[in-house]
């Protein structure tokens, strides 16, 4: 009897997703029979078609009406066959392509990719900082230059140990001469406490130590009670010799760990240089390399507003840390940090040099170059004239009657066709320990301090009456007088009668200002009877103050510019005071704006020190050929006024020069000038408790020349001239602007 043989075959992924069938195949006599699919609904009966080929299978039999839209069902052969055909496609064509990019990356593309292997492993590292760029006056003078400094520096290795540091200290101070003046009690207590530091241990306590386990005494209080226990008998071991290198080990250790410590740079000898340059191998972390320092050509003329520069030993300074680091600059970069030289620090600062490293190596990729040169709108020579003028001035006037709280004035010229500043400088007298007066630079002041103005505001003031109705060209008022109830009187400096707004400004009439600000402000005045005013008159008047420069910033291109106090109270009598300029206070940059607004009919400019800049790569630029750059006049608006207002304004201003209260303070171009004299109440702190106490008087003087068509204006302000007591006040003012403008039109012929 013939044997059957049935074998269960594996299940496929392809059956996995259907009802369980059952299929088997029967081994008889080597012969494979196929049985049919079964499952629990009836399907076409599907055989092997009997031919010699043997080679397809294929329905039999058509579908039945019925089954015409099912699915054909394919043999499991069919399906194996064909997935095998399409890996072994895919396959083909995925191996294929490798092929090819493999053969593209190492036939074709082998120079370029060897070379971004090498540029992988090189390291592109910039030197140190360069010298900045130079600073010329308007005439080409050179203000401020560079000079090359042999210095010596430290910069701390990896894994470098204090005894290591300090024996590095005694061999550097063998080698050079080191100014250990500077050498304090606690900078040696630190030298004996890191060379004894078991001795140093040893003055804490067990008792103390326990305290610090149980954390109720921290790090701080343990170094404290070690410095304060180090005896002078400890530290009499020292002799000058160590003193030496104990001020030297301070130097390697101050500031950032891994910073550039310069240990000298002031008088290295060439022989010091060459010491530490033929030893740095054996002092380790030891280096020397050619610095550079600002120099300035003219010494402390205009000082101040060139500003400072960090040292190689300082960096950058950690207040300004964020904002330099954000534009691409390491900490150990030498950038400006104040006035011009931060201002302009993108075109003053060097382009490094470029090294490549490889293999130990150093490849030069680029060279360094200074940076751009700046020429200002200063004149230097009006400007050396200023400060001494000032300088001489300011220091007379302290010994006149009545300046016991006297102590700077400010003075500023400027273009009013431009808004260029052609000089400017403040002056500060202070006293020694001997009770000796000596005079400091205060020119910073002038866009940082405020002085309450005074009636040099009142072309301003008239504008506000003329464009609101208040007043008209020509109109007449009588100066006398008024009072508002409960409240003192308010006159004038003296009683002018019947008066129009012209002789109103050439002799500084306080009521006909008064008079205008009440009807600005929509009220009816009566002697000594309550006054009620439209708030609304304090935008006005601010609104036409603002549009001249007074009470906003000018924007002159110097950081840190401040502006004055702007008063809060909407009473009657603070807007009086408001309109002779007795309430809001301003910096003296912002009179000068005021003044050049006026001069040339109403627009305000954009007070600037920078002119031009020049790229010094080039050596031609000496010749100044190559120009990168013009500041252009910035026009910020324009005062919304009538022209005829504001000549009319002008008119009065000549006035005053002309016949008025500031006959003598033009000089010997009288004739030609316009301005107007400020006298003002300031109030001051006397004894530093933060709160005003003493009355004062603060004087001010704003003028341009000539009067038709202005070439020149001139800002003095002299605050707390005078105690307000004074039957006398100090004319400084006068006699500066007088100088300054006979100097000017000596120059500026």
């Amino acid at each position: 009897m013939t044997k059957e043989k049935k074998i269960k075959l594996k299940g496929s992924s392809f059956f996995d997703k259907r009802k369980p069938i059952n299929k088997t195949r029967k081994v008889k006599n080597n012969k494979v029979k196929i049985d049919k699919l079964s499952s629990k609904k009836p399907i076409n009966k599907i055989s092997k078609p009997k031919n010699n080929k043997g080679n397809t299978y294929k329905n039999t039999r058509p579908l039945n009406n019925a089954n015409k839209n099912q699915t054909k069902i394919r043999y499991l052969p069919d399906i194996i066959e064909k997935r095998y055909v399409l890996i072994i496609i895919v396959t083909f064509l995925a191996f294929t392509s490798i092929g090819i990019r493999l053969a593209k990356l190492q036939v074709i593309e082998t120079e370029e990719y060897s070379k971004k292997l090498v540029e992988a492993t090189e390291t592109i590292i910039e030197g140190p900082s360069t010298p900045r760029g130079r600073i010329y006056d308007r005439n080409h003078k050179l203000l401020v230059d560079n000079k090359a400094v042999k210095t010596i520096y430290y910069k701390k290795e990896d894994n470098i140990t204090t005894k290591e540091e300090i024996e590095l200290a005694y061999k550097v101070g063998d080698l050079i001469n080191v100014d250990y003046s500077k050498l304090s009690e606690r900078m040696l207590k630190t030298f004996w406490y890191k060379n004894n530091k078991e001795k140093a241990e040893a003055k804490i306590t067990e008792k103390e130590r326990k305290k610090y386990q149980e954390r109720k005494l921290t790090d701080d209080d343990i170094n404290s009670m070690i410095y304060e226990r180090i005896t002078k008998e400890d530290l009499s071991i020292y002799e000058e010799k160590d003193k030496k290198a104990a001020y030297i080990y301070y130097l390697m250790n101050k500031g950032y760990s891994y910073a550039e410590k310069i240990i000298k740079n002031k008088e290295v000898t060439d022989e010091e240089y060459a010491k530490i340059s033929e030893n740095i191998d054996s002092l380790k972390g030891f280096n020397t390399k050619l610095d550079w320092e600002r120099i300035y050509l003219y010494n402390n003329y205009f000082r101040a507003i060139f500003g400072n520069v960090s040292s190689s030993s300082q960096g950058i300074p950690a207040e300004l840390a964020e904002t330099y680091l954000k534009n691409g600059y390491s900490m150990d970069d030498r950038v400006g940090i104040s006035y011009l030289e931060y201002q302009y620090e993108k075109y003053l600062k060097g382009t490094k040099a470029k090294y490549k490293i490889k293999n130990g190596n150093y490849e030069l990729l680029s060279d360094g170059s200074r940076g751009n040169d700046l020429v200002l709108t200063i004149d230097i020579d009006l400007q050396i004239y200023l400060e001494d003028l000032l300088a001489r001035e300011v220091l007379e006037t302290k010994y006149e009657i009545n300046t016991q709280y006297y102590d700077h004035s400010f003075a500023i010229i400027s273009d009013p066709r431009t808004g260029e500043i052609l000089a400017m400088a403040g002056k500060q007298v202070k006293r020694d320990n001997n009770g000796e007066y000596y005079v400091v630079d205060y020119t910073p002041g002038i866009i940082t301090m405020s002085v309450t103005p005074g009636s040099i505001v009142k072309g301003a003031s008239m504008l506000v009456g003329y464009k609101y109705g208040a007043i008209s060209i020509g109109e007449y008022q009588v100066d006398e007088c008024i009072k508002i109830k409960a409240t003192p009187e308010k006159c004038s400096w003296r009683t002018m009668g019947y008066i129009n707004d012209i002789y109103a400004l050439a002799f500084s009439s306080n009521v006909y200002q008064y008079k205008t600000a009440i009807k600005v402000g929509r009220g009816v005045y009566r002697y000594d009877e309550s006054l009620s005013l439209d708030e609304s008159a304090f935008t006005k008047y601010r609104d036409m103050y603002a549009s001249f420069g007074l009470g906003v910033k000018t924007e002159i291109d110097l950081p840190s510019e401040g502006h004055g106090y702007k008063g809060n109270s909407k009473l009657p009598g603070h807007l009086l005071d408001f309109s002779i300029g007795q309430y809001d206070t301003y910096t003296p940059i912002e009179i000068s704006q005021y003044i050049n607004t006026l001069a040339n009919g109403g627009t305000r400019l954009r007070p600037f020190l920078l002119k031009e800049i020049y790229d010094s790569k080039d050596e031609k630029t000496q010749n100044f050929k190559n120009k990168i750059y013009t500041t252009e006049v910035t026009k910020l608006n324009t005062v919304d006024v009538e022209k005829q207002y504001i000549d009319r304004v002008r008119d009065g201003f000549r006035a005053v020069i002309e016949y008025g209260l500031g006959t003598t303070y033009m000089g010997d171009y009288q004739y030609i000038g316009a301005g107007k004299t400020g006298t003002s109440q300031s109030f001051i702190d006397t004894n530093g408790d933060g709160k005003v106490d003493t009355e004062t008087i603060s004087t001010s003087f704003i003028g341009y020349a000539p009067y038709d068509n202005p070439r020149m204006s001139v800002v003095v302000v002299s605050p707390d001239v005078a105690v307000s007591t004074a039957e006398q006040t100090s004319t400084i003012n006068k006699r500066i602007s007088s100088q300054i403008i006979n100097k000017y039109f000596e120059i500026y012929q």
